[in-house]
């Protein structure tokens, strides 16, 4: 049989067996208080900045639907 047919025929290779002793577990990240903070730090700038965006865009369609294509 070719590995189609074992396929087919719900004949698995053994190397794809679920067994726990072949899957890593996850490694926890722990990070210290100032890494956290300086991440969170990032992350609102980024929200400030798509906030930003966001406005400048609603803006322009509405500069747009008001008349300047017109």
């Amino acid at each position: 049989m070719n590995d189609k047919e074992l396929f087919e025929n719900n004949c698995f290779p053994l190397f794809w067996c679920e067994d726990e002793e072949h899957f890593e577990q996850p490694q926890v990240q722990r990070k210290d208080l100032q890494t956290l903070l300086a991440e969170l730090e990032d992350i609102k700038n980024k929200i400030d900045d798509i906030s930003a965006r966001e406005w400048q865009l609603a803006k322009l369609v509405k500069f747009h639907k008001e008349g300047f294509a017109r």
